[in-house]
């Protein structure tokens, strides 16, 4: 089945089966989801626009990618100085993150021919081996990257911000609490779509409670 149509049947189980969804996808409609061409890519801009700003990472990410000619190989980053990769704007621990990310990649214990196929425990895995990569960066990837319908994302906040305001919850939910929202909703085998609309709820936080 084409991905467009897998959302498409995503959007219709989940307005079926959750009355809360269903309001927000009353509201916003279709979401989209696009995966990212580049898995290699993607996962190296993760670790390096980490814990900073959306405009200080896109700086820094092209920066980067410009000094190695638009992409950066795991051999050139291997090779790079430290100080002249800290010269662009890396910190002393994302230096060594990019650069075991890169020792993963080259030594194949995270082999990006296989990523779109490992089951999704193993792919964790092998990505959280990875300095820099934890469960977080490894469902981003899996959710954004590979374009997996079936991942719920327990620990993000934006996600357990929208939980509490759109089930009336007293406070921000914890992952036991999200994986029971999930369940009573049926929000399987789509529990990434509902992800989406979940973060959805928050870029205009509109009156839902009518």
């Amino acid at each position: 089945m084409p991905f467009a149509a897998q959302l498409v049947k995503a959007k219709t189980h989940l307005s079926a089966n959750d009355p809360v969804l269903a309001g927000v996808i009353k509201i916003y409609g279709l979401v989209e989801l696009k995966p990212h061409g580049n898995h290699y890519k993607q996962l190296l801009g993760s670790i390096i626009g980490q814990q900073l700003s959306v405009k200080v990472a896109s700086s820094i990410r092209a920066r980067v990618f410009d000094h190695f000619g638009g992409n950066p190989t795991p051999q050139q980053l291997l090779s790079a100085d430290s100080d002249a990769l800290r010269g662009l704007g890396l910190s002393r621990a994302k230096v060594s993150y990019v650069k075991d990310l890169a020792e993963h990649i080259a030594s194949k214990r995270l082999d990006m021919s296989q990523v779109s196929t490992l089951p999704d425990e193993e792919l964790t895995q092998q990505l959280v081996a990875v300095k820099g990569l934890g469960q977080w960066s490894a469902q981003m990837f899996m959710i954004f990257g590979l374009g997996r319908l079936n991942v719920l994302p327990v620990g993000d906040l934006g996600i357990r911000r929208a939980a509490m305001n759109l089930y009336s919850l007293r406070q921000l939910p914890d992952p036991e609490t999200l994986s029971k929202l999930s369940k009573h909703g049926y929000w399987e085998p789509y529990n990434s779509v509902a992800a989406l609309y979940l973060w959805k709820s928050l870029d205009n936080a509109p009156d839902l409670t009518g």
